[in-house]
């Protein structure tokens, strides 16, 4: 199944310290819900009209309120700026079936959204309706693999604006800006919205003249990891663990050093240590043929759920430093889909005899990895053996 990979980046208006734009991108197992609002002006007020939009309808479409309702409920919580004439925030949704690819953006006030194809945007037409006195803008369409979809609030198009081009950056230079960067196929949709939104803050000359969001969606094939850890407790699974392993269609991690001795005998191979990636509180790595990474065990889990938890999900938040732990915690990060290989052989060194196995030390931290990475909307599954 194609994975649908969604990321959004905001600039602040310069001097402020809060953003007047909010995106939340909200999953379920069979839909992805992202809500990006845009507050009047900037700074606090912005930020906090921003941010009631976004969730009000984030939390109405969680619930199935009809469209109907939720818009007039939304559009009526906003009033009008009595000077500009202007709703105090704009809103756009785009509400994405994971099964089928088909999705469907309701726009208030926002520019429309960019569908880009194989480097090349895509007519996306659109319909108007008049609800509670305003109007609202439908369009709909159905990704497919490579696919991107974005959207941007309008402080995006006026980068530029009294510096490169009397008008700002236009729609037209961000459909040809981002034409470039989909040509070939990107690795993540952060890659892309990374790209135009450093773009975009070059054009402001680091110094945006208003808030600037870009959010999007890239449909690419999901990023599988195999963690391998703890020897099981029936050795005669051994071999069948390691070649399960071996065969899996993804990256390969092995933690622990009995796990991989295990596979290293099964393979004819030596584990090799580098003790460049010694650390004081981080035992070093090993190498064996056909495995991404292999470290250390209990201690080194231990580091990354720690790493995970103040990273906050987000990879560009681990230490850069090349040790078992910050190396395991971005491959985590970098996977989509996770699954778990859990031994449950005893080690005498991390385990009290007289504890039942479900509770050793081992145990308890994988079960803590899987929760806390399924909060940062991994895809996580574990055998145990």
């Amino acid at each position: 199944m194609d994975y649908y990979d969604a990321h959004t980046l905001s600039l602040n208006h310069h001097g402020e310290e809060l953003c007047g734009d909010q995106v939340k991108i909200f999953r379920t197992p069979d839909k992805i819900l992202m809500v990006l609002s845009d507050g009047l002006g900037s700074g606090v007020k912005a930020n906090i009209l921003a941010r009631l939009t976004t969730e009000i309808l984030v939390t109405m479409f969680r619930e199935r309120v009809p469209l109907q309702d939720v818009l007039e409920t939304v559009i009526a919580t906003l009033p009008t700026c009595r000077v500009r004439q202007l709703a105090y925030a704009a809103f756009l949704v785009v509400d994405l079936e994971l099964a089928t690819g088909r999705f469907r953006v309701i726009n208030f006030d926002c520019p429309p959204p960019f569908l880009c194809r194989t480097g090349q945007l895509q007519p996306l037409g659109s319909r108007e309706e008049i609800i509670c006195g305003r109007k609202i803008q439908f369009s709909a369409g159905e990704l497919q693999l490579g696919d991107f979809l974005g959207i941007i609030s309008d402080g995006v198009m006026y980068a530029g604006m009294g510096v490169t081009m009397n008008f700002g950056w236009g729609r037209d230079q961000i459909g040809s800006y981002l034409e470039q960067i989909t040509k070939n196929r990107s690795a993540s949709a952060e890659a892309i919205v990374r790209r135009l939104i450093e773009k975009t803050g070059s054009l402001y000359g680091n110094e945006p003249g208003d808030d600037a969001t870009f959010a999007g969606i890239l449909v690419r094939k999901p990023n599988r990891l195999m963690v391998f850890t703890g020897p099981p407790t029936d050795r005669r699974l051994d071999e069948q663990c390691v070649d399960r392993l071996i065969q899996f269609d993804g990256r390969k991690v092995i933690c622990g050093g009995t796990t991989g001795n295990l596979v290293a005998d099964h393979l004819g191979e030596i584990v090799h240590l580098d003790l460049t990636t010694l650390r004081e509180d981080v035992p070093p790595i090993g190498s064996l043929p056909d495995i991404d990474l292999m470290t250390e065990g209990v201690l080194t889990l231990a580091k990354t759920l720690r790493l995970l938890k103040d990273s906050g999900g987000d990879r560009n938040r681990v230490p850069l430093d090349r040790n078992g732990a910050s190396l395991l915690a971005r491959e985590l990060l970098r996977a989509d889909e996770i699954f778990f290989l859990a031994g449950e052989q005893v080690n005498p060194y991390y385990h009290n005899p007289l504890l039942p196995r479900n509770i050793s030390i081992r145990h308890n931290l994988i079960e803590q990895l899987v929760e806390t990475l399924t909060i940062c909307h991994k895809n996580v599954k574990i055998e145990w053996c």
